[in-house]
């Protein structure tokens, strides 16, 4: 399992800020807060309420005659044999995880390149969940792990129980295909680790008190050596309190070969300090806070700059860019090693994908929020591009690469056209695809189509309209609008699957908006859409809704918003901003309580995308959007769905339970559904992942299809 130089911890949790947080605020807070104890995640009156709110959702919606239709279109989708399994390209073989009817927690399996084109790959397990769930009575879920290069026998293993972030991470031999017998061992924690060796770990995580940060991340890093205690482990490295958190750093070529070890001091979400050992001791890396060390190739260093840097007078770089270092310079002297351009982005580009292949650098781009992908040489002191002739006007993902050769696998997809998985050799150009989703629901109906809203700073605001073709534009057209918004993530084109089936088919329109706060445009989209200017994002979402009404493709009697976790925080404001323009809200593990959110599970950690709210000027601006607050009487919201989980360790469950509950003393109508296991996802596998959607679309076909539910004309 090829694993990234950027931890994964990085991509699936927010930042953090190196300003103390003072209880103070949040202390005020919860004073005038009657639903305090629904913070106590296992708390039995919590609990208590969380069931009897379920009892109530599942009550109205499970009647619904459409919701068993729903769930099995969704499971049968979800569950499809035909289904795509995605695969690496690792030393050993293409290895993939796959759930089903059968392997509900799922089987880490592998088959050879050959085999896995053929209709009918034969594969063989590695390690089956399910059993090793049973025989530890454990509601395991997988989340991935990370094998020793070269030879990628020996991999570290991380285990969730019920779908945390929290893991316990163990050393597995995919050969023998058993855990190594007093093998390395990590408890349940919030966790990273990297091999150095074979017999050596650096391991960042909670070593007892005083070595976690506010939100509950590691910030000292030590050396762990095989059989040895973690209380023998030598610490080697120590951020910060104030730090989002600090990981290890193993910098590695294609062969295995490690050229550098070190830390990385994550001090906000998006500002990094690289610290490498030398045997001088260790030296702070002379990059800016906004930059990333994404990996080695062609003899090169590759550091990806989201800001713009001028290294020295004759150098500088825009934001957004990628550049590079020789390697061999790179490690005789850091500081003096000099950078050169690798790519730039033009207007309305940015960098999507970087990997390496053998001797390669493969890239995928953005223009306009469709992607393109292309390999880089570096040969006679500069890099050469290569278009890679995969589809146009869709969305180019990279889904693979090879250590051992110069080759790799590319996901293209749009919102109607199912996705495929194409394999690139660059030795002998051969390109090919070699798998297709089965189709999930008639297509042929619908029209997708780009579109720009003008936001409240005259900003052009583009969105992706999926609709019938033969719309009226009458405003009756039945409309979900998608959003998210946030930590420069991008919201791109892909198959709409389970949506299309359960959504489209109906004959309802789908939006994804690309707001500002997000990753489409690079850098400076997200960096228009935080701390104080974050209501820049909600002003893009209430744009988009106003403009589809506009357009009268659909009508706040017919439009509704949903979103997740940020989305989910980003719906809360456009109900609580304009409720009049929406007649359904499915709101998705989210925050909403925003003047106790860094008290609130991993919540500390993203006070460099939203603010402190324990500084009254960045508090100010909390509390104008803060969805939680501005629930009042007076006002009448779209009778919201809020879906979240018991498990979730990263957006603290109470977040929607106090706006349910909220809402409740309001008087005002609602839908509330927590999932006991799940973690940030909501669901722990493929059978809850359908209850999900099947409850998400019956509430949004009764308040938005159905001629008997009261709404705004």
């Amino acid at each position: 399992m090829k694993t990234s130089l950027l931890s994964a911890a990085l991509l699936s949790i927010a930042s953090f800020t190196a300003t103390t947080v003072s209880q103070a605020p949040t202390t005020a807070a919860a004073a005038d807060d009657p639903f305090l104890w629904l913070e106590e995640i296992e708390g039995a009156s919590a609990l208590a309420w969380a069931r009897a709110e379920n009892d109530k959702t599942l009550g109205v919606l499970q009647s619904d005659p459409r919701y068993r239709r729903f769930y099995e279109q969704a499971l049968s989708i979800l569950q499809a044999k035909d289904r795509i399994a995605y695969v690496s390209l690792g030393r050993r073989g293409s290895e993939n995880f796959w759930k089903d009817e059968d392997q509900v927690r799922g089987v880490w399996r592998r088959t050879t390149l050959e085999s896995y084109r053929s209709q009918d790959p034969q594969w063989e397990t590695i390690l089956d969940v399910d059993a090793l769930a049973i025989a530890e009575n454990k509601n395991w879920v997988f989340q991935g792990g990370s094998s020793l290069p070269p030879e990628e026998r020996l991999c570290l293993i991380s285990l969730s129980d019920g779908g945390k972030d929290a893991v316990s991470i163990r050393e597995f031999d995919s050969e023998a295909k058993s855990f190594v017998a007093d093998g390395f061992y990590l408890p349940e924690g919030k966790q990273n680790v990297s091999w150095v060796d074979d017999d050596t770990l650096l391991v960042a995580r909670d070593w007892g008190e005083g070595t976690l940060t506010q939100a509950g991340y590691p910030f000292v890093v030590k050396e762990l050596k095989r059989a040895q205690p973690l209380s023998e482990a030598r610490e080697i490295f120590r951020g910060e309190p104030t730090d989002v958190q600090t990981w290890p750093l193993v910098l590695r070529d294609s062969e295995g070969h490690v050229h550098a070890t070190g830390a990385v001091r994550v001090v906000r979400f998006f500002e990094h300090e690289y610290v490498v050992f030398r045997p001088d001791g260790p030296i702070k890396l002379n990059l800016p806070k906004k930059a990333a060390i994404v990996g080695l190739a062609s003899g090169r260093l590759l550091v990806e700059l989201d800001e713009d840097w001028t290294p020295s007078g004759d150098i500088s770089f825009a934001a957004g860019s990628l550049i590079s270092y020789d390697l061999a310079e790179w490690k005789q002297d850091p500081q003096r090693a000099r950078p050169s351009l690798v790519f730039q982005p033009g207007p309305r580009q940015a960098l999507s994908d970087v990997d390496t292949t053998r001797n390669l650098l493969i890239l995928t781009v953005l223009e306009n929020v469709q992607s393109k992908a292309f390999a880089y040489k570096y040969d006679q002191g500069a890099w050469s591009a290569t278009a890679i002739p995969l589809p146009q006007h869709t969305n180019v993902s990279l889904s693979a690469t090879s250590d051992e050769a110069d080759q790799a696998m590319f996901t293209v997809s749009n919102y109607l056209r199912p996705t495929s998985v194409w394999y690139f050799d660059a030795e002998t150009q051969e390109l090919e695809e070699l798998k297709t989703t089965p189709t999930a629901f008639a297509a042929s109906n619908h029209v997708v189509e780009q579109f720009q809203a003008t936001s409240r700073d005259g900003t052009s605001i583009p969105y992706f309209l999926v609709r019938p073709k033969n719309a009226r534009f009458d405003g009756a057209t039945p409309t979900l609008l998608y959003g998210y918004g946030g930590f420069q993530a991008s919201l791109l084109p892909s198959y709409l699957g389970p949506v299309g089936r359960l959504w489209l088919e109906q004959g309802n329109a789908y939006v994804v908006a690309n707001l500002r706060g997000g990753g489409e445009f690079g850098p400076q989209w997200h960096q228009a859409a935080q701390g104080a200017t974050k209501q820049t994002t909600w002003d893009d979402f209430i744009a988009v809704a106003e403009d589809l009404i506009r357009r009268k493709i659909t009508s706040p009697r017919r439009l509704g918003v949903i979103g997740g976790s940020q989305g989910g925080l980003l719906v809360g404001t456009a109900i609580t901003q304009r409720p009049e323009l929406f007649n359904a809200a499915i709101i998705q593990v989210p925050l909403f309580d925003m003047l106790r959110y860094t008290s609130l599970g991993a919540g500390a950690s993203w006070i460099a995308e939203y603010g402190d709210p324990a500084i009254a000027e960045q508090r100010a601006w909390i509390e104008a959007y803060s969805p939680y607050q501005k629930l009042v009487p007076g006002n009448t919201y779209p009778a919201p769905l809020i879906l979240t989980s018991t498990k979730d360790d990263r957006v603290h469950p109470a977040h929607g339970r106090k706006a349910a509950a909220k809402l409740a003393a309001l008087g005002q109508p609602y839908f509330y559904y927590e999932n006991i296991d799940g973690g940030h996802s909501a669901a722990a596998n493929l059978t809850e992942h359908a209850r999900r959607l099947a409850l998400e679309y019956t509430y949004a076909s009764k308040r938005l299809c159905s001629e008997e539910v009261s709404g705004r004309d």
